[in-house]
């Protein structure tokens, strides 16, 4: 396999490969996903992790993150591998989402607590600040249109909900919710969704179902799954639970 400036690189070879490789990323926690990269391996697939933001030299934020620094481990996982998936959670899967309308080699997105829409920044960016609010994501030097947050709203709960302030952001801003929707009919690679009705981060069951419906309006199959009391971190079979990541409420429960 080439080799790679991809920071902190953990790639996790199978025993006996598929042909699947995957690219796995966290969310805004900004962990190597090692533990389910491995698991993925052990179910034949070629997976691939790495750090990507909040390293050094890296941007401390996720705020107008090139999408297309994915593509060196697409690049990376096509020298070896005739499928490629995309493995996100929360904005990691809204990236993802993003990205895989772009770039036809995608097979398949796997987007887990995910968003239907481009949002703010969140932390600072390569500059050093985290305000005023920008976007997330940019697209060969353009910003990607976003939704922003209400900073005048106050964030309830010990620890933080940041749910009603994505919510609040949803209703307040129906301009830039139209402007920022992801472009899921783009996608022409298979899409699963996986969503807790219990997210107290973000409404991401109500997002899977949006995205499911703008799919549906261009003839585009998507597999939803969603669970009542399944919160924002899914575990995967077999897999430990995470920790780490801000102190926030998140819903679910161990279980």
């Amino acid at each position: 396999m080439a080799s790679t400036d991809l920071p902190d690189l953990h790639l996790a070879r199978p025993s006996s490969p598929n042909g699947t490789g995957v690219l796995v990323l966290s969310g805004s926690s900004g962990r190597v996903e090692v533990a389910r990269a491995d698991l993925l391996a052990r179910q034949g697939v070629q997976a691939l992790t790495y750090r990507w933001f909040g390293g050094p030299g890296q941007p401390p934020g996720i705020c107008e993150q090139p999408l297309e620094l994915f593509e060196p481990a697409l690049d990376l996982l096509a020298t070896e591998c005739e499928r490629i998936v995309l493995v996100g959670v929360s904005k990691s899967a809204e990236a993802f989402l993003l990205y895989a309308a772009h770039d036809p080699r995608v097979d398949g997105v796997v987007a887990l607590a995910p968003s239907h829409v481009a949002w703010a920044n969140v932390g600072a960016g390569a500059d050093g600040q985290s305000r005023p609010q920008r976007s997330s994501w940019s697209w060969r030097g353009v910003p990607v249109p976003f939704v922003s947050y209400d900073d005048d709203l106050p964030v309830a709960g010990d620890p933080p909900e940041f749910r009603p302030v994505y919510e609040h952001s949803l209703r307040a801003y129906p301009a830039a919710v139209d402007a920022a929707r992801i472009p899921v009919e783009q996608i022409f690679a298979e899409v699963v969704l996986a969503a807790g009705e219990d997210d107290r981060v973000w409404p991401a069951a109500d997002s899977a179902r949006e995205v499911e419906a703008r799919r549906a309006a261009y003839g585009l199959p998507t597999t939803l799954v969603t669970h009542p009391s399944a919160g924002h971190r899914a575990v995967l079979p077999g897999e430990p639970a995470a920790g780490g990541g801000a102190r926030m409420a998140r819903g679910g429960s161990a279980q």
